[in-house]
């Protein structure tokens, strides 16, 4: 054992000055440095752009498979009224809240991504923030959008630095970073020092977890994983309150997380540079189709493709779809499973199910993924001829990011057409117009468990625009909780 301590001490020349200034002190630096009323107006949009967002997703996913499951079990374990479940409104403890909301928002996998470090960024962070702001109360809306800020900031830079892919190390980075981000955000609201940040973050460390293997066996724990991270951030602030003690060099310590995790692949410059005075989150990507992302620049050039051939579509006799590694064994394999999803959390993750869709119908949305989707004979028979691969070029151009789709099509009397698409819709530089992004929310309000006010988007979009003149966000919440 000290033989192998000793060589992990040297292998690292930087180890002991890392021990002394660990991320975990920085970030805790970050956030007492945190000044709601000083935050640049590009930030606060950002931030208000991302709670909105995350709000209305969950109200779409509250009536999603397995929420009631959940909420019914939460309900019978009873408890302290903190914080209010989404759409529902039922008071139960914040943790709790945090875990069911976190998982509303995930589970239509229409949140948002930052395509860049690969990850959901809000679904962990706005709902842990809002259950730190019920728990404390009296919460105004620049308090929240600094304390979403700091989250989302944390898991962005996370992302960034990391340098092994999602495959590679079986996590699903979401929710493995999701626990420091909402851990962040929850500590920021709830107005923690510098050494019970350093402890927050060291507790969560001890529950910090999150796989890909539900992904590939279209597990519901999918869409709840982002929830554990919210509840395991309101467990970790509120034991460092009490003054419990956890792990102090959380990242960068001898068994610390980027080690432990990560395997040390990451760049510590990304982590650490310019935090405070530049902001990562700012380019944070909304999603247009509520599917994983990687799936995204495919629908695209589907949609292009059915353009350009119109009737010509019943003729496709092979479709070829070229992309990175990484997205290939997300969302292609096994092949029979992408081809033929019998889930919906199968075909929230298959190139040949959602290009096939977006070819016969022209558009991909909210009823493509429902219970019923099986059932779509003529979409499961088109998703038969789709032949994806990983294309070299776009691997090695593109391969830790959101990958680039290329789509070769072939037709009956040997006709072909091409359409590649790089960048997706959503992304900053191609960014979805309001027309969209409010067509996004109303359909995502139309699919609430319960009945919400007929104007509930419109007066949502108003008040997170003016969130900063908020007073208390509990006006906030009552626009997404159910009409009595």
């Amino acid at each position: 054992m000290t033989t192998v301590l000793k060589q992990m001490r040297t292998s690292d020349p930087h180890l002991a000055e890392q021990v002394g200034s660990d991320f975990s002190s920085v970030l805790a630096d970050f956030i007492c440095g945190l000044n709601p009323e000083s935050l640049p107006e590009d930030v606060r949009r950002a931030a208000r752009a991302n709670i909105l967002d995350t709000l209305v997703c969950a109200v779409a996913g509250s009536s999603a498979q397995g929420v009631e499951e959940v909420r019914d079990l939460v309900t019978g374990w009873g408890g302290a009224p903190q914080a209010s479940v989404l759409v529902f409104g039922n008071r139960i403890p914040a943790h709790q809240a945090a875990w069911i909301n976190g998982m509303m928002a995930h589970a239509r996998d229409y949140d948002d991504t930052h395509d860049a470090a690969v990850l959901h960024a809000g679904v962990s962070v706005v709902p842990a923030a809002l259950a730190a702001a019920q728990l404390r109360g009296q919460i105004s809306g620049a308090e929240l959008i600094a304390g979403v800020a700091a989250g989302l900031e944390t898991i962005s830079r996370l992302g960034m630095a990391t340098k092994v892919g999602i495959i590679e190390s079986g996590f699903m980075y979401t929710s493995l970073f999701g626990h420091f981000a909402a851990t962040a955000a929850a500590a920021t609201i709830l107005r923690l020092d510098r050494s019970q940040i350093i402890n927050a973050l060291g507790i969560g460390y001890s529950q910090v977890a999150g796989n890909h293997q539900v992904t590939r066996d279209a597990a519901l724990t999918k869409r709840m994983q982002p929830g554990f991270a919210a509840m395991a951030a309101l467990v970790s602030v509120q034991l460092a309150q009490k003054g419990i003690r956890g792990a102090q060099a959380t990242f960068e310590g001898i068994d610390g997380f980027f080690r432990v995790y990560l395997h040390n692949q990451y760049d510590p410059a990304v982590l650490r540079d310019g935090l405070g005075a530049r902001y990562a989150f700012t380019r944070l990507s909304y999603k247009p189709y509520p599917c994983c992302r990687f799936n995204h620049c495919g629908i695209e050039a589907a949609l292009e493709l059915r353009e350009e051939l119109g009737e010509c579509i019943k003729e496709i006799v092979r479709i070829r779809v070229g992309l990175n590694r990484q997205a290939y064994q997300a969302v292609c394999t096994p092949i029979e499973v992408r081809r033929s999803p019998q889930t919906v959390v199968q075909a929230q993750f298959s190139i040949p199910y959602t290009v096939a869709a977006a070819l016969v119908d022209g558009q991909v949305g909210l009823g493509h993924f429902a219970a019923d989707l099986h059932q779509r004979k003529d979409i499961i028979a088109l998703a038969q001829k789709v032949e994806p691969y990983v294309d070299e070029e776009i691997e090695r151009s593109h391969g830790r990011n959101v990958s680039p789709v290329v789509i070769d099509v072939e037709l009956a009397n040997g006709r072909t057409s091409r359409q590649r698409v790089d960048i997706p819709l959503g992304h900053p530089d191609r960014p979805m117009s309001e027309a969209i992004a409010a067509a996004k929310a109303r359909d995502c309000f139309k699919a609430a468990a319960c009945p919400l006010a007929d104007n509930a988007p419109d007066a949502l979009s108003r008040l997170i625009n003016d969130l900063d003149a908020v007073d208390d966000i509990e006006k906030v919440l009552s626009v997404v909780t159910q009409t009595t």
